[in-house]
């Protein structure tokens, strides 16, 4: 899974030095916009690749809190095709792995209404859990192009979660400097870092209008 990480991670920043920009949203539009907006946990994932980068292909993720969207699920599928800035692909845990948590905005395919598709700006903030069990974005939050200020959020926090976790090798040495200009990053033993800010969940979920989430299924 490290190595597929690697690999998105190098192919996904060459194509956002030549892409178009894409303008960013707020949270609350994105919310609006998305059919699915929910805390979620990668299970499986089944994609084609070449030269063992994913071009297209499902994910297949469990609910862990639905803030918008049928709450009745077990598992749902996140389809994506094309390599592009802001693909909606994730690493794939092994069997002895516990998946990923992300926080999602999806909206429906338009070619199969049982799975989704991610939105132009992107499908995924990175979800980790601290010391007290609670989940928390990781901070920097650069899944989604945003244009909510989330730097006035982000705290210093004591991640319990294996994903806060990086090695060197899997960062790329702009990032690095800046995470660590950010004091976001701290080392963690030989050649490895962990991140060390994050924003409580319930915070960001504050930047969110409740009217953005108004066409959920259940209410939990």
């Amino acid at each position: 899974m490290r190595r597929l990480l690697r690999v998105l991670v190098l192919s996904l920043a060459s194509l956002a030095a030549q892409a178009e920009p894409i303008a960013p949203v707020s949270l609350t539009e994105l919310a609006q916009r998305s059919d699915l907006v929910a805390v979620a946990q990668v299970r499986d994932t089944d994609y084609r690749t070449r030269r063992e980068i994913p071009v297209s292909g499902s994910a297949y993720l469990r609910p862990l809190i639905t803030y918008k969207g049928d709450d009745a699920v077990d598992i749902f599928e996140i389809y994506e095709k094309g390599l592009h800035e802001r693909a909606c692909y994730f690493p794939n845990p092994t069997v002895f792995e516990e998946g990923r948590r992300y926080l999602v905005f999806l909206v429906r395919d338009p070619d199969d209404p049982e799975r989704y598709r991610a939105h132009p700006e992107g499908c995924a903030l990175d979800v980790l859990v601290d010391r007290d069990n609670r989940y928390a974005l990781r901070y920097p939050a650069d899944g989604i192009r945003l244009s909510d200020d989330l730097e006035r959020l982000a705290i210093p926090m004591d991640f319990a979660d294996r994903y806060a976790i990086v090695a060197d090798e899997d960062l790329l040495p702009q990032r690095r400097d800046l995470l660590l200009a950010r004091t976001a990053i701290g080392a963690y033993g030989e050649d490895r870092w962990i991140f060390l800010l994050g924003i409580p969940l319930h915070e960001a979920r504050r930047l969110i209008d409740p009217a953005a989430l108004a066409d959920r299924v259940n209410s939990k």
